[in-house]
């Protein structure tokens, strides 16, 4: 994938803005070390390396981007204008409430080269110089930022340079549901995730299988109403009268189908239309008058972000065609609260970033705590935690950039587990409700 694909507003602009104002607060912290007492001027420049040294070992960055595009860069003369008069004090000679050192040394903490005045000034590359540690946020995300911090250990081989990984997680009593924490309750306890998780599989092992399948039901049955609520009020909204909207959004999707789910911002690395690639295809699985799909996708595109929003029109199309409308839902508005009734609800979750631009992702570890299931690229958390029988997997483990041939492939491979294995399985269980479809609709992915 190009560089320029990566400089995307809406991309640069997410990554960046909080951890550019977080790593400022390494300064400040930095400016309180170099103030702990009066420093004559001739020891000023050891009181700054002093300083950086102490304050150095209890900062911990965390590096959340897996492109350098995404680091926030300045213009040395902006950083100037903001920042001189902190290093060097008002009048240069190291007035109080300063950092007692050049502005030119500040400035070298932020760059590769600290000879080239042109070079603007990282965010990233100041984290890593004050900081006692770095890491990723997940195990493949740690190989990429080896690979991108790289220059500033030249020598250093790139599995060596110091950048470790803690993978992502989530908070479970904020995304699982009333039923799911129920189920977890009984299971493990009310304070269950509170503590030592030492023998927390073995108990959740002995959850039947059968009310694992309930719980999908139950959490599908509320995503259904959900979305009926929504479109009623959508309805009102352009018009309709309040018993109109009623009936028709009581026609809306069925509680008793296998349903899928797709929600995240729309970026060109995210792939959002990747089911599209070969439309007909793709109907007919919504169709299949024995076996019908519905699904529910969500998301918004950054303002400036002209291709991400020609992805949304995309799929509004799509949805457009009589066949179809009746098993899709464009969710609009997409927030932390849509987020919520959607991994509570769908029984599948698709993901399908370009390897290895995921970084983490955690939407699907959501899903997970709710009974549904994952069909997700080997990207992110997905790398470390799939293997068969907890879910499906996209693509095969490796990098294959922006690669058109390999994007259809890929919807191929899409569409072959969805006809040959999910939509089976699902309508096997839910017709046997029997362990004989698979230990994929078990509790197993919960015990794992």
């Amino acid at each position: 994938m190009s560089q320029q694909e990566h400089r995307s507003p809406g991309m640069i602009r997410e990554r960046s803005r909080l951890a550019g104002t977080l790593v400022l607060a390494l300064v400040v912290v930095l400016g309180a070390g170099c103030q702990m007492k009066p420093i004559p001027e001739s020891e000023r420049a050891a009181n700054f390396e002093m300083a950086l040294t102490i304050t150095r070992a209890g900062n911990l960055f965390t590096t959340h981007t897996p492109v350098e595009a995404g680091f926030d860069r300045f213009d040395p003369a902006l950083v100037r204008q903001y920042l001189r008069g902190y290093a060097e004090g008002v009048t240069g000679r190291g007035d109080e409430g300063c950092l007692n050192t050049s502005f030119d040394r500040l400035l070298a903490l932020g760059r590769r080269d600290p000879h080239d005045a042109s070079e603007p000034f990282n965010m990233a590359y100041l984290a890593v110089r004050g900081s006692n540690a770095v890491n990723a946020v997940s195990r493949l995300h740690g190989e990429v930022s080896r690979r991108i911090f790289a220059p500033l250990f030249p020598g250093w081989p790139i599995s060596e340079v110091p950048v470790g990984h803690v993978t992502n997680g989530v908070h479970v009593p904020t995304w699982d549901s009333a039923a799911s924490d129920a189920l977890w309750t009984k299971a493990i306890g009310k304070q269950g995730w509170m503590g030592d998780l030492e023998g927390m599989s073995e108990r959740i092992g002995q959850i039947p299988d059968e009310e694992v399948w309930q719980l999908r039901a139950d959490n599908r049955a509320a995503l259904v109403k959900y979305v009926r609520e929504r479109y009623a009020r959508q309805l009102r909204r352009d018009g309709a009268t309040g018993d109109e909207a009623v009936e028709q959004s009581r026609h809306l999707f069925d509680p008793n189908l296998l349903t899928l789910g797709f929600a995240r911002r729309f970026a060109t690395y995210k792939r959002p239309t990747l089911l599209l690639a070969d439309p007909e295809r793709f109907a007919r699985i919504l169709t299949d008058p024995q076996r019908p799909v519905q699904m529910v996708v969500a998301g918004k595109a950054h303002p400036a972000d002209e291709p991400g929003r020609a992805m949304v029109r995309q799929w509004l199309q799509f949805m457009e065609r009589p066949d179809v409308r009746p098993h899709l839902v464009f969710v609009p508005d997409y927030d932390i609260n849509v987020a919520q009734q959607l991994t509570q609800g769908v029984d599948v979750w698709i993901n399908n970033p370009r390897r290895p631009f995921e970084a983490s992702g955690t939407s699907g570890m959501k899903v997970l705590v709710n009974g549904g299931l994952n069909l997700s690229e080997l990207d992110g958390w997905w790398a470390e935690a799939y293997e068969p029988g907890l879910g499906w997997a996209i693509g095969d483990g490796q990098e294959h950039g922006s690669d058109p041939a390999w994007d259809r492939h890929e919807a191929e491979q899409v569409y072959d587990l969805l006809e040959n294995e999910i939509v089976p399985s699902f309508y096997h269980r839910n017709e046997r409700a029997s362990r004989r479809s698979g230990p994929a609709w078990s509790g197993r992915a919960w015990r794992s």
